[in-house]
This record gives C-alpha cells, structure tokens and sequence, in this order.
C-alpha cells in the first residue's frame, strides 16, 4: 500500500494564519451594528473601507492601509447617504473608486482622493436610483470597466454603465424573494444568485434569463451565500434542516445533486465564503464566529477538502478580503483577511511554509 493514498499531497495543507501585531491594527472603530448579512469591510492595495456607526444617515470610514494605530474620532468620513449604508464595494480597475449601496434605496459611487480623505466627502461622483427598497448588495463587474451590479430587498437585480449612469440591464421577476447573494462568473458572464425561496439560479444578464435553477440547494432557512469557482462551478454555504451549517459544490451542467457536500457545526451565523481562484482555496468566515475555515476544492473526489482552522480569541463582526495585488508575495503570503470586532479591524495574514 502506498503511502500517497493515507495523506493527500496538497500545496496547501499546511497554511496557517497570524494576527498582525497589536500597533498594526487599526484600532476605536464604530463598527456599524446594521443586523444585515453583509461583509462590512471592503479593501484593495490601497484603501480600506468600514461600514461605521453614524448619526442621522449612513457613512462609511476609508483609510490609506499604512493607517494603522488608534483612529481619531473626527477622522472623514464618506457620509453622503441618508440611510445606513449596507453594502460596499472597490471598483477592480481603479483603486480610488468605491460603490455604495445603502437603505436609502440608492446606489452611490465615490472617488476617493489620492492621500485618502483630508474632510468629509459628501459629493458622490454617480447616484444611480432604480431600487423601490433598500440596496443591500453591490458588485462591480471583474472584466468590464465601469459596469456595476445592485440588487435590493425589491428583488430586482439592477446592471449599470456607471460612466454614463444609466441602467443596462433590468432583471426583474426571476427572484420571488430576498437575494441574499451574487457572484459574477470569472469571466463575467453570467452570475449566481441565492435567494431566500432557498433556490440557487444562474443568471445570463445580457439575455435576462435563468440559465440554471437548482431548487431548495440548503434546507434550512437560514440566509445562504453562493459563489462562482474558476472552472465555472458553485460553491454554496447554507443550513440544513436541522439548522447545521452546510458547505455544497455544485456542477452547473447538472444541478441534480451536490458533487460534494458537508456538514460543519451548528452554530447560526451566516458563513460568508471567500474563493481565492489562483489557489483553488475557499476561505469560509461565519459571521459571530471566532474562526476562519478553510478548504481546497480539487477535481477528484470528495472535491471539497478540509485544510484547517485558524481560530483567535474574539469574534468576527465583518470580514474583508485584499484582492491578490495586495498581498506580499516574498513573504509566501496567499490571503490576507481584515477582521472587524466592536471596536477594531485587525489584519490576518494567511502564509504557505517553506523550507
């Protein structure tokens, strides 16, 4: 008996996160405590953004990363909203540029200065109104500039030419309820959406038609999240009917049955799932929870395989992801995570070893 069938060789058995130390935290932030299911974090090799606790409206904290330490109090703020802001998002082609969306039924587009905010920035550079209710969801497209997704608690997914602030693409009718989530495919042309009729569709905007459904894809009735994978396939989080959190791939061909699906605990915070393409690595963050676990997804079965946990004493409020071009790569880092607590957002390096 060979020894390769006991241990599967993987480059990534061995990751292991690490706090940052304490003076590289950045430290007396207001969190916002908005009880809706969204990363609020959102970060690029340059900035990062907090969705913070505001008075009368909704606002938002963007930092320059080498800000660390304690933040002012009377730190700007992007504050040009009138409801709390649920949802941000960095545009992947220009650094400087971020999307909001927020209760106020807008979607708001900012161009953050060059050094980062020297007063509070109250002029966004594109409203873009269309939603009945609340935005609560926004993605930039990953391979066209200046396009950029909105979906709202009206179930309607909204696709826009930011430059020219119009609506593309209207796609309404094809959610019967709350969208709880949407990842665009690698190459952008299609997305993926999980709805709360606990359904998981594949979306081709241009056509405005549901290119595939899979039907009650976790039991529960908990939100769930879905992603797009590199190779075209879904990775889902979810509940199952006994209310234990569930992690599911799916094959898109053919939605009939998972191609690998697990069962993690039974906590209730919803399991926000970050892919990271270059490695094959799913980084799973429950949201209340103390840990990040993390899983490789690989073409023979069980597909779904578990690496590790990296566990740290408080728990997590919101999660925010650097984008690949953030990461220092002499270090062997291949994920960097932005940890929000009640008060403070500490940075989470994720390393492969070498000899």
């Amino acid at each position: 008996m060979s020894f390769r069938k006991v241990v599967r060789q993987s480059k990534f058995r061995h990751v292991f996160g690490q706090p940052v130390k304490t003076e590289q935290c950045y430290d007396d932030i207001r969190v916002s405590r908005v009880t809706w299911d969204s990363t609020f974090c959102a970060v690029n090799p340059a900035f990062l953004a907090i969705i913070v606790e505001a008075s009368g409206g909704g606002a938002f904290l963007v930092l320059p990363l080498h800000k660390t330490g304690r933040i002012d109090k009377s730190y700007p703020t992007v504050c040009g909203h009138t409801g709390p802001v649920l949802d941000i998002d960095w545009c992947p082609h220009n650094d400087h540029v971020i999307a909001s969306g927020s209760e106020d039924c807008t979607v708001m587009v900012w161009q953050i200065p060059e050094n980062g905010l020297s007063q509070p920035l109250t002029e966004p550079v594109v409203v873009l109104e269309g939603h009945s209710k609340r935005v609560g969801i926004i993605s930039w497209h990953p391979t066209a500039r200046n396009v950029l997704l909105s979906a709202g608690c009206d179930n309607v997914v909204l696709i826009w030419n930011v430059g020219t602030a119009e609506e593309l693409y209207r796609l309404d009718g094809l959610h019967p309820d709350l969208i709880y989530s949407v990842s665009w495919s690698r190459d952008g042309s299609l997305f993926c959406t999980a709805c709360k009729d606990k359904a998981v569709r594949v979306i081709d905007p241009r056509r405005g038609t549901v290119v595939a459904e899979k039907e009650r894809a976790h039991e529960g009735a908990r939100p769930m999240r879905a992603v797009f994978l590199a190779d075209g396939k879904i990775f889902t989080t979810g509940f199952s009917r006994m209310s234990e959190r569930q992690l599911a791939l799916w094959d898109t061909e053919n939605l009939e049955e998972p191609m690998g699906l697990q069962e993690l605990d039974s906590s209730n915070g919803a399991l926000l799932p970050f892919y990271d393409p270059d490695t094959n690595v799913v980084y799973v963050c429950g949201k209340g929870d103390s840990s990040i676990r993390y899983f490789e997804i690989t073409e023979e079965p069980p597909y779904i395989h578990f690496l590790n946990t990296f566990t740290s004493k408080e728990s997590q409020r919101g999660m925010g992801w650097m984008p690949k071009r953030g990461l220092d790569v002499s270090k062997c880092e291949i994920a960097r995570f932005y940890k929000l607590h009640e008060r403070k957002c500490e940075p989470i390096i994720m390393t492969v070893p070498r000899k």
